[in-house]
């Protein structure tokens, strides 16, 4: 019994080891969102979209559901999101003298949506947000690395 337990609880966490899984999971906490958007997100291949969420449906992390010719996806349970804020919360207290776990602490006030991201408009917060850019003397939020990345090829485009 316990023998099966384990090996379901390993095939979830081997469905969440890769960090553009974990992305996804990043993008889908409080929102449904089509593979579309969730593409211009991330900014990979069409491809490597659907294998992630392949991955994720599988284990049952993600649901998906069919409107016309868009293909929905929303966290199954949102459990799996607290589980991965423990483990955040597990790495910041591990590497707590160095930069990253300083950045990833915040008030109460900051945990709550305050902003938008410059580039497709998604409603992120410092704990929300997968990636944040010093930019002109402004802190940046962002969902996801593609619009990361676009921001900071153009920023001005997005200022």
């Amino acid at each position: 019994m316990y023998s099966e337990l384990f090996t379901l609880h390993a095939s979830l966490l081997k469905a969440l080891a890769h960090p553009r899984r974990l992305e996804i999971v990043q993008l889908l906490q409080e929102q449904e969102l089509p593979v579309t958007d969730i593409h211009t997100m991330l900014d990979l291949p069409q491809a490597n979209i659907s294998q992630h969420l392949s991955i994720l449906r599988e284990a049952g992390v993600v649901e998906s559901r069919k409107d016309g010719k868009q293909i929905y996806y929303r966290m199954s349970s949102p459990k799996i999101v607290e589980a991965c804020d423990l483990l955040r919360e597990v790495l910041i207290e591990h590497h707590q003298d160095s930069t990253l776990a300083a950045t990833l602490r915040f008030s109460m006030k900051d945990l709550l949506p305050i902003t938008h991201d410059p580039v497709c408009h998604m409603r992120v917060s410092p704990k929300t947000a997968s990636f944040h850019h010093h930019y002109n003397g402004e802190e940046y939020y962002f969902c996801a690395s593609g619009c990361y990345q676009k921001f900071k090829q153009e920023p001005e485009t997005y200022v």
